[in-house]
């Protein structure tokens, strides 16, 4: 049995992403920022829980909005980043395994 790389590891996140992002309602995703999600993930591709959002984990979620809508978008108003995550959380409730890709993808989408 062959051992899977990072690389397929993180194809098959995408395809995770791609997979929740449609559920979602997202019809045309945008693949050059979607990869950059999932290649931010790199060093960690092999831990899932790294990979997934817990979307009713309040420390989660405080964690998305200081690491990712604050350091990554830029996003400094905590009730604006909270109110985005809030809505992706609700908006991807029906995923018990949600991707990380695809819940930085609707948080910057929200947020935009």
């Amino acid at each position: 049995m062959s051992e899977v790389s990072t690389a397929d590891q993180l194809a098959i996140l995408k395809k995770t992403a791609v997979k929740q992002l449609n559920e979602c309602g997202v019809s045309n995703v945008d693949h050059d920022e979607l990869d950059g999600y999932v290649n931010s993930l790199k060093s960690m591709a092999f831990n899932q829980d790294a990979t997934l959002v817990s979307g009713k984990d309040p420390s989660e979620l405080e964690t998305v909005r200081r690491n990712f809508v604050e350091k990554k978008l830029g996003v400094s108003d905590k009730d604006k980043a909270m109110d985005a995550i809030n809505k992706v959380a609700d908006k991807m409730s029906g995923i018990r395994m949600k991707s990380r890709p695809a819940f930085y993808y609707l948080v910057n989408h929200e947020l935009n």
